[in-house]
């Protein structure tokens, strides 16, 4: 699953609504996802979520979530009783600690370790984090980037270091804005090859602490930058990451729908992030069962047979058939031999709950 030369982790934030004043860590927090009536903020838990991203053969790339930080705002870290107190951290903070988690846990298994952020990770405490534990990091750029030119070669007689960053100022804008430079290139997201149009060039970014590459994507009726930090990295590596980034938003949506995370009925914050981080590893443990099976055994839909559309298995349907699985092999056990009424009792109760 996480096989090759460059391991790709994701780091997104996504928060849980709970209800009730004694749910210790809860607050009001921006809502990325309003539904129909447009609330902007939410009551409740917000988890920033790291993921390995695994690229499959067949569903493209599924993130497989490792560990969730309860994030907890300054006024309300106060609330919390004295026996369960903490420090306040940012997310960004609790960012490159989840970093530096991975690092400790994966060794030198990797030669390269790259991490896929939106663009509210790119600023500065993060990228430096990042690059303190050995991570190229790709994320998004704001338009309004002050990004700089490369520094003018330092003539061998001139005494001192060779300076970090360029002179220049280079505007985003203008640099989409004039009709020279783009070209054409083939990447592969979401599962399909496509070509996309951009401009690519190297640039400084004090936040990134030197050296960048940026893409500017041309869309029907916008432009998009992104960046990664380093030379080394093409255009089409940062156009892939940023696509592969979505996985865990799926990720994210499917841990709350299918597993019901943040509706367990708990307050005590330990319990809360208890709770959260087995419901992330019940889903990686999930798609780990179902990577090497095929469709057939993941999806039933004879039932319907006019649901002919193919698409890959959602993550409910693998939770469904190793359910499944696992419900055969407990019959199968109860039956082998002679049962007896106790035991066929006891299965009984056990379907019902499951049925109810």
């Amino acid at each position: 699953m996480l096989a090759g030369r460059r391991l790709r982790a994701a780091i997104d934030d996504a928060p849980t609504a709970r209800y009730g004043p004694c749910v210790e860590g809860a607050g009001i927090h921006h809502n990325p996802s309003p539904g129909p009536a447009g609330e902007k903020h939410v009551y409740g838990h917000v988890w920033v979520t790291l993921a390995a991203l695994a690229k499959h053969p067949d569903w493209d790339t599924i993130a497989l979530p490792l560990l969730g930080s309860l994030y907890i705002r300054a006024i309300d870290i106060d609330k919390l009783p004295p026996e369960r107190a903490r420090p306040f951290r940012t997310k960004l903070e609790m960012a490159v600690e989840q970093l530096g988690w991975l690092k400790s846990w994966i060794g030198h298994r990797f030669e390269q370790l790259w991490v896929v952020t939106d663009g509210a990770y790119a600023k500065r405490p993060f990228l430096k984090g990042a690059k303190a534990h050995g991570f190229t990091v790709v994320s998004r750029l704001r338009k309004d980037a002050a990004l700089g030119s490369l520094p003018e070669p330092k003539p061998t007689s001139q005494p001192g270091p060779q300076a970090t960053y360029g002179k220049k100022r280079i505007s985003l804008a203008k640099r989409a804005a004039a009709k020279g430079g783009w070209e054409q290139v083939e990447c592969v997201q979401y599962g399909e090859t496509v070509t996309k149009t951009i401009k690519t060039f190297l640039a400084t970014w004090k936040p990134a602490g030197g050296l960048i590459r940026v893409v500017i994507v041309k869309e029907e009726d916008d432009w998009l930058p992104y960046f990664a930090v380093g030379a080394e990295v093409s255009a089409v590596e940062i156009l892939e990451g940023m696509a592969d980034r979505g996985a865990l938003e799926q990720t994210n949506k499917d841990v709350k729908d299918v597993w019901g995370a943040g509706e367990q009925q708990v307050r005590n914050v330990f319990c809360n992030e208890g709770c959260f981080n087995l419901n992330l590893w019940m889903y990686s443990l999930v798609e780990a069962w179902a990577w090497d099976k095929e469709e057939e055994e993941l999806v039933d839909r004879s039932a319907s047979p006019w649901d002919s559309e193919p698409r890959r298995p959602s993550h409910a349907d693998k939770r469904k058939a190793l359910q499944q699985q696992v419900l055969h092999r407990v019959i199968d056990e109860a039956l082998s031999g002679r049962p007896n009424k106790g035991e066929m009792r006891e299965l009984a109760q056990r379907l019902l709950q499951m049925a109810a």
